[in-house]
């Protein structure tokens, strides 16, 4: 899977950090241009494409791509 979250629209809620079963995200421990800490995807092998991630991230700021 890939992962992108697009720190234009991500305010760092880290909603899907606590979503996701499979421990997909961390927080970033480097700030971005806006002053956060994004969400990271650290294991993005393990994404089972349940996209809980998507669906509750308020700024639809997360895409998943599965790779064929």
């Amino acid at each position: 899977m890939k992962i992108i979250i697009d720190e234009n629209y991500c305010k760092g809620c880290d909603i899907c950090i606590e979503v996701c079963p499979k421990d997909v995200y961390k927080k970033s421990e480097t700030l971005n241009k806006k002053g956060i800490y994004p969400p990271n995807p650290v294991n993005p092998k393990e994404c089972t494409n349940c996209q809980l991630c998507i669906l509750q991230c308020p700024d639809q700021a997360i895409t998943v791509e599965t790779e064929e």
